[in-house]
């Protein structure tokens, strides 16, 4: 139970990063921060039990600068959501491709990469949108970045972080 993770909010309630439960109870201990979310049961010491938290919040902000998200497969897929930008398909076996494409003078960047099935690729093939009869299901942006990464399989398996991280996630 120590070495789980503990959810660290920054004084405005953003989430900050992860930290294992051990490190949380001494950052409540010393007054560096507060438990928001718990019941996960206790540790006792030899004089004191503490609490073992799952969500905490500093006492103090912490800034940070924010970082541009690198362009990966695996990045436009999570903005996608693993769905087919042209006819709504959604699994694991996608391609990217260039909304205009890079022999007609399209860019390698987020505004123009889409996650698409290979039937769907195959189809529009080197063509703009307009000569192969397609149309996108959404305009392809620029995702939104805070500085904040949380794996997927942590964020799915904590519900009491999910009320701090549904606005991170949705964007």
């Amino acid at each position: 139970m120590v070495e789980s993770e503990v959810l660290v909010l920054n004084q405005s309630y953003e989430p900050l990063n992860l930290c294992r439960v051990r490190r949380a109870v001494v950052l409540v201990f010393r007054g560096t921060a507060e438990v928001i979310e718990n019941g996960r049961g206790e540790i006792h010491s030899g004089m004191q039990a503490f609490t073992i938290p799952s969500v905490i919040r500093l006492v103090y902000r912490v800034k940070r600068p924010r970082h541009h998200r690198k362009l990966t497969r695996l990045e436009v897929f999570y903005r996608d959501k693993f769905t087919c930008q042209y006819c709504g398909k959604h699994g694991i076996d996608l391609t990217l491709d260039h909304v205009i494409p890079r022999r007609l003078g399209g860019k390698h960047c987020w505004e123009n990469v889409v996650s698409a099935c290979s039937q769907c690729n195959r189809k529009k093939g080197g063509h703009l949108l307009e000569n192969a009869g397609m149309k996108l299901l959404k305009q392809p942006l620029m995702p939104f970045n805070d500085g904040f990464y949380i794996p997927y399989s942590y964020a799915n398996s904590h519900d009491e972080w999910q009320k701090y991280l549904s606005y991170y996630q949705s964007n």
